[in-house]
């Protein structure tokens, strides 16, 4: 069978991209290597954040416009809701990066927005505690979303749209001859006019062009019980992104049976090879994240309920990478989401959706194109 497009790892990323296409009425198959979902990648651990004031660069902020409604339209799809509005915090000394970034985000495209010191900030969420000198962006927008189950619901879509979905199915390479895209797996062989890489950790496996420019690193995340479970639940604590001199912090409100979520970016700076990576937790990591929730939540500061490991894939200028293969057009990239990708994945989808379908896309994705290194 000659597939349209083969789309290689159905994570977030990639099970959007098999939604979209399928949607369309492509022809449409999607490989992935272990199950859908599952902790082996990028997107486990129950919530990622969703944020309009997009301090990485404003130019983000029109993909996630549309990421909202997409996912909006996701859950109708569905029948189930994925995505919670909480508002925001992205907290740093007044000249950070985050907030100056955050602040040029709501002025360049008129989002809503306030801006708290310490004191104003503990009296309205009651459960920070930013020093002096610290302040806070609060945008009413932000949020989170139920990563796996976006997952699933976008190949479960994809299914009902006619995709094909093969899991515990290793791509083992890919070839193109005369105009076609051979795809061998441990498994089958499988041919396509064209193909997606949305492989995460992995994209260096099948696109050696990647190894120095999609570096996976280990990191961990902590959820607590809270000894003032009032002060961080959803309604009373938003999702935040923290400068601090300690480094990135990021978190959420406790959630369902979920306790307070907190994790920092470039965790202990461990690179490393997505399948000898160690995924247990040990002390080491939970002092990083303890010394973050005592010095700036200490409310939260009770009893570990869990702790997970799972993979930022890293560029190096932390942007994302979507292009075409330098080589081959017929093939897409998607990779080193750099750990703040899954709130674009419907966005994403639909992006590479019309790379492979209309050659083009609407959307700007000049800022993510590989010849900028």
């Amino acid at each position: 069978m000659l597939f349209d497009v083969i789309v290689v790892g159905v994570g977030g990323m990639g099970s959007a991209a098999v939604y979209h296409l399928a949607r369309r009425g492509a022809k449409v198959l999607g490989l992935e290597r272990f199950d859908i979902p599952n902790e082996m990648g990028s997107s486990h651990g129950v919530t990622r954040i969703i944020r309009l004031a997009y301090a990485e660069h404003p130019d983000y902020v029109p993909l996630l416009r549309r990421a909202y409604e997409l996912w909006r339209e996701l859950e109708q799809e569905a029948g189930e809701r994925l995505l919670f509005v909480t508002g925001g915090i992205d907290a740093g000394t007044p000249d950070s990066a985050t907030v100056k970034g955050s602040l040029e985000s709501c002025a360049i495209h008129r989002l809503p927005h306030e801006v708290l010191d310490a004191a104003a900030l503990t009296s309205r969420f009651p459960g920070w505690r930013l020093p002096p000198g610290m302040v806070g962006v609060l945008q009413p927008d932000a949020g989170f979303l139920l990563s796996e189950r976006c997952i699933v619901a976008h190949a479960e879509a994809a299914r009902k749209h006619g995709a094909e979905i093969r899991t515990g199915e290793r791509v083992l390479n890919w070839k193109i001859s005369g105009g076609r895209i051979t795809v061998e797996t441990e498994c089958a062989t499988y041919r396509a006019t064209r193909l997606i890489l949305t492989l995460g950790a992995w994209a260096r496996t099948l696109a050696p062009e990647l190894e120095t420019l999609a570096v996976p690193e280990r990191q961990v995340v902590i959820w607590t019980c809270p000894p003032q479970h009032e002060y961080f639940r959803v309604g009373a604590f938003p999702v935040f992104n923290m400068e601090a001199p300690e480094g990135r912090f990021y978190g959420f409100p406790a959630w369902a049976q979920s306790g307070f979520k907190i994790g920092k970016y470039h965790h202990r700076r461990e690179r490393v090879d997505p399948d000898r990576m160690d995924r247990r937790c040990h002390p080491e990591d939970e002092a990083v994240l303890r010394a973050g929730i005592r010095r700036y939540f200490p409310a939260a500061d009770g009893a570990t309920l869990d702790m997970k490991a799972c993979i930022f894939t890293n560029s190096p200028d932390e942007h994302f990478i979507i292009d075409r293969h330098p080589q081959h057009p017929e093939v897409a990239i998607v990779s080193a989401c750099s750990g703040h990708g899954f709130k674009f994945c419907s966005v994403i989808g639909e992006i590479v959706a019309d790379l492979a379908l209309e050659g083009r896309t609407r959307l700007d994705i000049g800022m993510f194109r590989l010849n900028r290194f």
